[in-house]
C-alpha cells in the first residue's frame, strides 16, 4: 500500500541558506551601494562628482518606463473597469484625498516649524551658497496651463484615460485588450531587468550628493535638518499611520513590503525612480489596476505631502532666520499660497527648491536671498521629501482601493495576505507547523 506524503508548505520547500538569501536580495545591494557612496564622497569628492553621470543615466532609463507604464496601466484599468461612473468616482474621490492630505502636511510643517523654531541660529555662520538663479527676474504665478504643458505625466494620464473611454465603446475593446495585456508584459518584464541596474544608480545619486555638497554642510544646519526628518516621521507614522489603521491596516508592512522601492528613492533622492515599481507593487499587493493607474501618477502631481511640510517649514524656518515676525493669518496666507505653488513640485530632485522660491516671492515678507542659505542642505532634506511622497501616495492608493471595494489581497500562490495590525496569514500557517 502506497502511502502519499502530505505535501511541504511553501515556506519550507524553498528554504535557502540566509546568506544565500541575503545575497540575492536586492535591497542588500542598494543598502552596499548607498554606504559606498556615501564613503566615496567623503573620502574622494572630486571622483563622487564624477559618479553623477551613473545616477542620472538610471532615473533616465526609469523614464522610459514610466509613460508606457501609466497609459497601459490606466488604459486596461478603465476598459476592464466598465462602469465609467466609477472612474470618475474615484478621479473626484481621489483629487479630494489629495487636498485635505496635502493640506495637513501644510500645517503640520508650520507647526512644528513654530514649536522647535529651527530658524534660531546664527546666520552668520552659514554656509551661503548662489541662489541668483532663483532670486533674479520678476516673479510668476502659478499658470495652469504651463504646469500642463510642462508635466508628462499628466499629459499621459489624460490621453491614457480619453483612450480607456473610447476603448470601452468600442466593438474591436476584447482584441484591443488582449494585445496591450501583452505588451504590458513585455514592458514589466523589461522594468524588472532594468531594475538589477538599481545599486548603480543609487550608488551614483549617493555619492554625487556626499561628494558635491560634502557632510560637513549639515552641521550648521542639524537643527532644520533634524527637525525636518522628525516631521516627516510624525507624518508618516502617526497621520498616514492613523490613516491605514482606520482601514485595519499596518504602516509597518506597508513600509517593510515596499523596502527597495524606498532604499532606491534614498539613494537617487526621487521619488520618480520608484513610480514604475511601485505601481507593481501596489497591484500585486491587492489595489486593481484601475485604482492603481489613476491614484499613483495623479498623486505624484498633486499629492506630494513630503514636500508639502519641507516648503512650509522652510518658510517658517527663513521668517525665524530674518527675524520676521508672521501673523496667524500670515501662516494661513502661507498655507493658501503653497496649496497652489507645491502642484507639479513631482518628485524630481531639486523641483521642491524651485517652488520654495517661487512662494516666498509671492509672500513678498520674507528675503528670497535667504534661499542661499539652504542650497547646502537642500538635496539631503530631498530625500525625506521623497521617502515621504512615495509612502503617501501608496497609502493613498490603498485608501482609495479600500473605500471603492477594490483591494483583494492576494499573494502570488493564491493564499490570502492579510495587512491588518495582526499577523499575515502564511505567517499564522508557519506557527500552526511549528505548533
Amino acid at each position: 500500500m502506497l502511502i502519499e506524503k502530505s505535501p511541504q508548505p511553501a515556506f519550507q520547500q524553498n528554504k535557502k541558506p540566509v546568506w544565500l538569501r541575503i545575497l540575492a536580495n536586492l535591497t542588500f545591494w542598494v543598502l552596499i551601494a548607498i554606504i559606498a557612496g556615501v564613503v566615496l564622497g567623503s573620502y574622494a569628492p572630486a571622483t563622487a562628482v564624477k559618479m553623477e553621470i551613473i545616477g542620472k543615466t538610471f532615473i533616465d532609463i526609469i523614464k522610459l518606463f514610466i509613460a508606457p507604464i501609466i497609459f497601459l496601466t490606466i488604459v486596461l484599468g478603465i476598459s476592464g473597469m466598465g462602469d465609467l461612473k466609477k472612474v470618475g468616482r474615484i478621479g473626484l474621490k481621489s483629487l479630494l484625498y489629495f487636498e485635505i492630505v496635502s493640506t495637513f502636511s501644510l500645517a503640520i510643517g508650520i507647526l512644528m516649524a513654530v514649536l522647535l523654531k529651527p530658524g534660531n541660529i546664527d546666520k552668520s555662520k552659514l554656509q551661503i551658497g548662489d541662489a541668483s538663479k532663483y532670486t533674479s527676474g520678476p516673479a510668476k504665478d502659478f499658470d495652469w496651463v504651463h504646469f500642463f504643458m510642462n508635466n508628462v505625466t499628466i499629459q499621459v494620464l489624460v490621453v491614457a484615460i480619453i483612450v480607456g473611454i473610447i476603448l470601452n465603446y468600442s466593438r474591436h475593446r476584447e482584441k484591443a485588450v488582449n494585445g496591450l495585456g501583452r505588451l504590458s508584459k513585455i514592458v514589466f518584464l523589461g522594468l524588472k531587468y532594468v531594475m538589477y541596474l538599481a545599486p548603480l544608480g543609487a550608488f551614483g545619486g549617493m555619492a554625487y550628493t556626499v561628494g558635491k555638497f560634502g557632510l560637513h554642510t549639515l552641521v550648521p544646519l542639524a537643527k532644520l535638518m533634524g527637525t525636518v526628518y522628525l516631521t516627516m516621521g510624525i507624518f508618516i507614522f502617526l497621520v498616514l499611520g492613523g490613516i491605514m489603521k482606520y482601514y485595519q491596516m499596518s504602516i509597518w508592512k506597508f513600509i517593510k513590503y515596499i523596502k527597495e522601492e524606498l532604499l532606491l528613492v534614498l539613494g537617487t533622492s526621487s521619488s520618480e525612480s520608484a513610480l514604475p515599481s511601485i505601481m507593481q507593487k501596489l497591484e500585486k499587493m491587492g489595489c486593481s489596476k484601475s485604482v492603481v493607474g489613476l491614484v499613483i501618477p495623479t498623486g505624484y502631481s498633486f499629492n506630494l505631502d513630503g514636500t508639502s511640510i519641507y516648503l512650509s517649514m522652510s518658510v517658517i524656518f527663513l521668517a525665524q532666520l530674518y527675524g520676521v515676525e508672521l501673523s496667524a493669518l500670515e501662516m494661513l496666507s502661507i498655507i493658501g499660497i503653497l496649496m497652489v505653488t507645491s502642484k507639479g513640485a513631482a518628485g524630481v530632485t531639486g523641483s521642491g527648491f524651485i517652488v520654495l522660491a517661487s512662494t516666498l516671492a509671492a509672500l513678498h515678507k520674507i528675503p528670497i536671498e535667504g534661499l542661499a542659505f539652504l542650497l547646502g542642505v537642500d538635496k539631503f532634506m530631498s530625500e525625506a521629501r521623497a521617502l515621504t511622497n512615495i509612502i503617501g501616495n501608496g497609502v493613498a492608493a490603498i485608501v482609495i482601493a479600500k473605500s471603492e471595494k477594490e483591494f483583494n489581497p492576494v499573494t502570488e500562490n493564491g493564499e490570502e495576505q492579510d495587512w491588518s495590525l495582526g499577523g499575515t496569514e502564511i505567517e499564522k500557517g508557519k506557527l500552526a507547523n511549528i505548533n
